[in-house]
């Protein structure tokens, strides 16, 4: 589908000879050779295209040359018989000449919107009170003359001053850049722009043209003619604000403000154009016949370029309209004129003035007049017009012929007013021309492009090889459908799933990439496309090319298959380490994190199909569930890339939090015993089952003890409360092997399990392990919870109790020394529930327990009468001894005990209570320990303690006690003396030093006698009183 409509005739019949067009709204203006103006009221989408509404005769005495429109002022500006004329619409009158532009050879209007400062704009109503910038609508009329340029310009329609320079040459054909530059063109190959604020001028330099083809010289209006009085019509037209398009031979170049070409590229045509036109983006130009191929099998689509070689019956006899893009510089449309099946007609008719509508927008008119000079009388000439195809069914085009990057350039030119989905087209565009060059190789490019885009990961992930996309991948026939692009498309490299076939790298020719996205069609072949006239860009090309890109694409191919693998890969690892902590953070927003991943259904649960409909949009616009399938589409695809090229790199993977596939990567990693990071991988996605499994297996092959049960305790230790049932599951084969070890396993500074139920568990095992487990809780934990006190206690008990029956003397001996040192040692446990527990027979654990309940008496009994351990007993009064407190008389208790036994078979332990008496009397009351002696008992045998009885502690006590009270009371009294003393100063008396008056001087009291002297004579009188001989 070509980018324009078939033209159509608007009217016809028309009998004078068009010199001048002008389209403005609905009023199409035709001047003619007789200096009349016809003026047609004209719709486009009307069967009667154009109505006559009236006719100016005689606006002229010469042939109107050109018209123009000033929007400011509502007049239309005609160019006759060199001078230029305002003519005010809609009555034409006044006319006004502009005089000062007399010798005008052509003129071009300008309007812009400025903002103007109040000294530059015109002062009036609506600038009162406004301060800053105006907006001011500027219209600027420059008429080119011999060999000067005259200036007018109109602001809010108002006229100001005319400005008038001198030229080197004089301008035939002039257009505006911008409000400030313009360029004129003084001949067909001299061209030069115009600063209007500095009013100098720059010529324009181009390269000379490189292909001047034969059909240079053919035609009528070819430079041949120049010898018949014909002058060649300079070709000229404004292309944007910075660039226009200059045609010098059969060459155009595309220049800029500086005067230099601003593209490389230049535009060829077969023969010098007659006259060119522009319709945003579309270079329209008419060439004169018999200089333009006949395509095979008649086709009007034609390639631009050098025109091939091509005897003269193979040329279009007629002339013809070429539309070239001016984006690419290819051509796009050929049109022979006028459009019809005889050859013969057509060979007679000339094209003249294409004029486009305001602001280079379609539709665009031209003038068909036949050159036979009878036919022309008897029949007229014809305007027609050629309107453009919808933007939409353009670029439908452009992406059905696979041109991405036209369809791009060309959505660049578009306003969003004129395509309301110009970002979809443009994203779902950019997408498909990354699809493109990533086909081509161009791997770093078309990533870039799916990061930008916010592309879904799994239709990425899908362009490569099954080993790394697993089940997404999709074969290189169906890429472009899969990203949306049409299904009739087929790859132009084999499919391969471990290489990914691209053009030479040292390829950079632009045509040739076009070349190759063109071949990825097969719908639409070469031929065919110019067949039927569309083809976007020229699809004819050497022999030569085509060979150069065959072997870049097939003879290449094989060398660089390895290379061009591990290039998209590393392309993929950018792609992927990109998108990885961008997800990661848009899933933190939602307090989602890779440790939550086994909350969350698997990828291998999702289909395919919904997988690959996963949006395209930003990140932060997706739900919670389409952000964790992005997470583990990321993560997947780049394990398998790090398992395929980059082994080495999966340990610091799958050590961290991570969101990847288990089912997608475990086999392939046992396959490559790759052990140590699949359960890494199992750990980080709670297959805590799977991992301790694999762990077993592996101990199985190992023969020392730490290193075949280590790694399953480590990661024992390291799983939570949550899986304590796992843990007690997995733990028992260990305990089996070596029970030491394996009570390493509840011992983790990292994670803490329930102390009860691992109690149970270690009880149900061994009671002696279940014992060092609350010994550990206790001693390194720091437990006080009396349950497992009481616990340890029960647990010490019944151990001893099982090794008395067992008669192992050892392990009750130690046990019990255990159970003692707890018991008299802790307080967090309750001793009235052991007591009960304990039989008769364990005397020493009983007086402990009594002695915990307070019942310090029976517990001395049990010490003293039982156990016979007269140490004990008093080590057991003096740890309980309080002088203060109730226990302040247990070391009298215990001589009760030994003095008057409650035991009647008790022996006799007058000693022990001697030797108690003889240690311990500061602590026992004196006249009740002598009333507690028996009668026979020595003064001699008491002898110590009589004498700490006798001795008066108190009464030495009480004498300092007064003899400090009264050195206290003295020296109060002294002080009191002291500071009672004072001296009388009075206006008589007089210095002992100096003999002066003291006066208000400052003065010095001097000891003993009171002596008053001033302050500075102080020195010198205490000296007197310590020298006698002075005094």
């Amino acid at each position: 589908m070509a980018p324009f409509n078939p033209p159509n005739t608007v009217l016809s019949g028309f009998k004078e000879r068009p010199e001048a067009l002008l389209v403005q709204g609905d009023k199409l203006y035709i001047g003619t050779a007789t200096g009349s103006l016809f003026i047609y009221e004209y719709n486009e989408f009307s069967e009667n295209a154009s109505t006559l509404v009236d006719t100016k005769k005689g606006l002229s005495r010469r042939p109107i040359d050109q018209l123009g429109y000033i929007k400011d002022i509502n007049s239309l500006v005609s160019l006759s018989e060199t001078i230029p004329t305002l003519y005010p619409l809609p009555s034409f009158a006044p006319p006004k000449p502009l005089t000062r532009a007399k010798g005008a050879l052509t003129f071009a209007v300008h309007s812009s919107v400025q903002n103007l400062d109040q000294s530059d704009a015109q002062s009036g109503a609506h600038t009162v009170g406004r301060t800053g910038p105006i907006p001011t609508m500027v219209t600027q009329l420059l008429v080119g003359c011999r060999r000067k340029v005259v200036i007018y310009t109109w602001k809010d329609g108002e006229a100001q001053e005319i400005k008038e320079t001198i030229l080197p040459h004089s301008p035939r054909v002039a257009v505006f850049l911008d409000s400030d530059n313009v360029c004129f063109a003084y001949s067909p190959t001299e061209y030069a722009l115009f600063s209007i604020s500095k009013l100098t001028t720059l010529d324009v330099v181009t390269p000379i043209p490189a292909n001047i083809s034969m059909g240079t010289f053919s035609g009528l209006t070819g430079y041949m003619t120049l010898g018949l009085g014909v002058r060649a019509k300079p070709g000229l037209v404004r292309l944007s604000d910075t660039e226009a398009l200059i045609v010098k031979d059969n060459q155009g170049f595309i220049i800029g403000t500086d005067g230099r070409q601003t593209k490389p590229t230049t535009i060829d045509w077969p023969s010098p154009p007659d006259e060119v036109a522009f319709v945003n983006p579309y270079i329209f130009s008419i060439l004169p016949p018999g200089t333009v191929p006949v395509p095979e099998n008649g086709s009007t689509s034609l390639p631009s370029g050098s025109a091939p070689v091509a005897p003269q019956s193979a040329l279009i006899p007629s002339p013809v309209v070429q539309v070239i893009s001016s984006l690419t510089a290819q051509s796009v449309q050929t049109l022979p004129f006028p459009p019809t099946s005889s050859a013969s007609s057509a060979a007679t008719c000339t094209i003249r003035l294409l004029t486009s509508s305001p602001a280079a927008k379609a539709p665009l008119f031209l003038v068909a007049t036949p050159s036979d000079r009878t036919v022309a009388t008897s029949e007229g000439s014809s305007i027609w017009q050629i309107r453009m195809r919808s933007w939409g069914d353009q670029i439908d085009e452009l992406v059905q012929r696979c041109l991405y990057s036209d369809a791009l350039s060309l959505l660049d030119t578009l306003d969003k007013a004129l395509l309301p989905d110009k970002d979809q087209r443009r994203t779902h565009i950019r997408a498909l021309h990354a699809v493109s060059q990533f086909r081509l190789g161009k791997f770093d490019d078309a990533i870039n492009s799916f990061i930008e885009l916010d592309l879904n990961p799994a239709k990425v992930v899908a362009l490569y090889p099954e080993r790394i996309a697993g089940r997404l991948s999709v074969p290189p026939d169906d890429w472009i459908s899969l990203f949306g692009g049409p299904t009739n498309q087929q790859s132009f490299t084999p499919k391969n799933d471990d290489t990914i076939s691209t053009k030479s790298q040292n390829d950079s020719n632009e045509s040739k990439e076009k070349l190759v996205e063109q071949s990825a069609s097969l719908a639409m072949p070469v031929k065919a496309a110019v067949r039927r006239g569309t083809a976007f860009v020229a699809l004819l090309s050497s022999s030569k090319d085509k060979d150069d890109d065959t072997l870049s694409i097939s003879g290449k191919k094989k060398v660089k298959q390895v290379d061009d693998f591990s290039r998209s890969v590393d392309a993929l690892w950018r792609y992927l380490t990109d998108r990885r902590p961008k997800v990661a953070g848009a899933l933190a927003v939602l307090h989602i994190a890779p440790a939550q991943s086994h909350q969350w259904p698997f990828l291998s649960e999702t289909s395919i199909e919904e997988l690959f409909s996963l949006p395209n949009i930003p990140l932060p616009l997706l739900t919670p569930e389409q952000l964790v399938r992005f997470a583990q589409i990321v993560d997947t695809a780049l394990f398998k890339s790090y398992l395929v090229t980059q082994p080495a790199l999966l340990g610091a993977l799958c050590r961290l939090a991570n969101w990847c596939e288990v089912s997608e990567v475990e086999e392939e990693l046992r396959a490559r015993e790759k052990f140590a990071e699949l359960i890494y991988l199992y750990n980080g996605k709670k297959m805590h089952a799977k991992a301790l499994n694999l762990l077993h297996q592996l101990s199985e092959k190992e023969t020392d003890m730490r290193d075949k049960l280590d790694p399953s305790i480590s990661y024992l230790r390291k799983l939570g409360p949550e899986y304590i049932n796992q843990v007690f599951e997995s733990s028992r084969w260990i305990f089996e092997e070596d029970r030491h070890m394996a009570f390493e396993i509840f011992t983790s500074d990292d994670v803490e399990l329930p102390r009860t139920q691992v109690t149970d568990y270690l009880e149900n095992i061994d009671p002696s392990i279940s014992t060092r487990y609350i010994e550990y809780l206790i001693d390194e934990k720091g437990e006080e919870g009396a349950a497992f006190h009481d616990r340890l206690a029960e647990l010490y008990l019944n151990v001893t109790l099982s090794a008395r029956k067992r008669g192992d003397e050892a392990n009750e001996l130690e046990v019990y020394s255990k159970l003692l040192r707890f018991i008299d040692t802790t307080d967090h446990y309750r001793p009235d529930r052991l007591y009960g527990s304990l039989p008769e027979n364990l005397y020493e654990a009983r007086a402990v327990l009594l002695g915990r309940m307070g019942r310090h008496e029976h517990a001395l009994e049990l010490y003293v009468y039982k156990l016979k351990n007269y140490a004990k007993a008093e080590e057991y009064c003096k740890r309980i001894y309080n002088p203060s407190g109730a226990t302040r008389s247990i070391f009298l208790t215990l001589l009760r005990l030994y003095l008057r036994p409650t035991d009647k078979a008790a022996p006799n332990l007058l000693q022990p209570a001697l030797d108690l008496i003889s240690r311990q009397s500061p602590r026992l009351d004196s006249v009740e320990t002598l009333q507690l002696l028996p009668p026979l008992v020595t003064a001699r045998d008491v002898r110590p303690f009589l004498q700490e009885a006798l001795r008066a502690p108190i009464f030495d006590s009480h004498v300092i006690r007064n003899i400090h009270k009264a050195r206290n009371e003295q020296v109060a009294r002294k002080l009191m003396l002291l500071e009672s003393r004072r001296v009388r100063v009075t206006d008589i008396r007089i210095c002992p030093q100096c003999h002066k008056r003291l006066g208000s001087s400052v003065i010095a009291v001097h000891a003993p006698r009171g002596e008053v002297t001033h302050y500075q004579c102080r020195d010198a009188f205490a000296r007197r009183l310590v020298d006698p001989v002075r005094r």
